[in-house]
């Protein structure tokens, strides 16, 4: 069953709920009303006429003194001890032929005569001989059920046209909910069909939930459009920086099939180079998946660390694998709060690529500014052009492309990098002089917020 067709019914059904309860229960209690309202009523009319008989003489005739009390459309009956009917009066033909059914001790009842309420009340009296009667006082309730039948009729009517009333409502509010998922679904149909990431139209004065279904729904595309572009991208750089060394390595091959055996220097230079180049690519490929996992989801653990002993625990195993002189400059202790797994990672990207790009000494600084943390990696190497800068943490960008392949550079490291700084809310900076050396700046937040990617 539709979205729509479920609203029409559950509203046009609760509706009815709704109403016939209300009505039945304005019904009834009107009805109650009008009931006791016609018994106090009738009750003081009998009790005035009890009042008349009990001075009523041995020469009166009891039955003009009933005519006297007599309801309209009713009438007036007495019964003795025996249960005879001693006097009948009545204001309406065939009234006596109407026997109200009194249970031991009831003093009223109702009942219907042609189809008409009837009220009774009953009392006992001192009749003229002495002897203890009762006045059984009938009246038919024709203006009661007028009204009730005018009441039924009007709820009635209520009831129909609230419900045709609720009917159209809801096929308004069914056709104002389902639009904008039926435009939903249209666009995410073409979208299927076409290939591509289509968007709904919103409108700049609506600011319901449809409307913020709608601004997630195309957030959403935007996102998968973009990580589709990426991965294109990311594809594509990866298909052409691994055809490079795949190819080196296939005619080093072919080289040492062909004259390897016999000329050892051929030999060697066609190993080394198979060799250096399968390293490369497998640093590319490791690279390139660790890039591939930054797009997941990582849980971050923020904890608090010692940032000057990190660093200089970071820079010793640079100094012992590379043989080189890497400097630390500033006091500690000095706490942040941080993941300090992925912080370190992002400390040995950045000094290695320090390192590539430069023959003398690494220098890094440890400073404390009123919002940030800073740590500052410098190296002596050849710099960065100013229309680089802007691109240096793109992925496979490379500033010189001779000097990576000599370093073993793939190109991934910074965005690496970047990745990393962006999951602990971490920023990065960079400042380079030509034939000075570049200075890359890590800014920690004091009280960081870190991010789910």
């Amino acid at each position: 069953m539709k979205l729509k067709a479920k609203i029409h019914l559950f509203s046009t059904f609760l509706t009815l709920v709704i109403l016939g309860l209300m009505n039945i229960g304005i019904y009834f209690i009107f009805e109650s009303m009008a009931f006791d309202t016609e018994y106090n009523q009738l009750n003081n009319e009998v009790d005035e006429l009890i009042g008349a008989l009990s001075k009523m003489g041995a020469d009166d005739d009891p039955a003009t003194i009933l005519r006297a009390f007599i309801p309209p459309n009713g009438g007036i009956r007495v019964i003795n001890a025996k249960g005879e009917s001693i006097v009948f009066v009545e204001s309406i033909e065939e009234m006596k032929d109407y026997k109200p059914e009194l249970e031991n001790g009831e003093r009223y009842t109702s009942g219907y005569f042609r189809g008409v309420p009837v009220l009774t009340i009953t009392k006992p009296v001192i009749w003229q001989n002495g002897e203890v009667v009762e006045i059984h006082t009938l009246k038919q309730l024709v203006e009661v059920d007028k009204n009730l039948k005018f009441l039924r009729w009007t709820l009635i009517g209520v009831t129909i046209i609230g419900m045709l009333l609720m009917t159209i409502s809801s096929v308004t509010l069914g056709n104002i909910i389902t639009k904008p998922i039926n435009k939903l679904i249209k666009t995410m149909s073409q979208s299927r069909m076409s290939g591509k990431y289509q968007k709904i139209e919103l409108s700049k004065n609506r600011k319901d939930e449809m409307t913020q279904m709608g601004i997630a729904f195309n957030e959403m595309m935007e996102q998968l459009e973009e990580n589709y572009n990426k991965q294109e991208q990311f594809v594509s750089d990866a298909s052409h920086e691994l055809k490079t060394p795949l190819t080196v390595i296939e005619s080093y091959a072919k080289l040492l099939s062909r004259h390897g055996f016999k000329d050892k220097a051929i030999a060697e230079e066609s190993v080394n180079a198979i060799i250096h180049e399968t390293a490369r690519m497998k640093e590319m490929i490791s690279q390139m998946l660790l890039l591939a996992k930054g797009n997941g989801q990582h849980t971050q653990k923020s904890e608090t660390i010692e940032l000057y002993e990190l660093v200089e625990n970071t820079l010793q195993s640079m100094r012992t694998a590379y043989n080189r002189k890497f400097i630390l400059k500033g006091d500690g202790p000095v706490y942040v709060n941080t993941d300090m797994e992925q912080l370190t990672q992002l400390l040995f990207i950045i000094l290695d690529n320090a390192r590539k790009y430069s023959e003398k000494e690494i220098k890094t600084t440890i400073t404390e500014e009123e919002n940030h943390t800073v740590v500052a990696i410098l190296d002596y190497g050849n710099g960065i052009p100013k229309k680089d800068i802007d691109h240096i943490f793109d992925r496979f960008y490379r500033v010189d492309e001779d000097r990576n392949r000599k370093t073993g550079g793939t190109g991934l490291g910074l965005s690496i990098a970047k990745e990393i700084a962006n999951r602990l809310s971490l920023e990065l900076e960079i400042d380079s002089t030509i034939g000075f050396g570049t200075t890359i700046y890590i800014f920690i937040p004091k009280t960081p917020i870190l991010i789910n990617f």
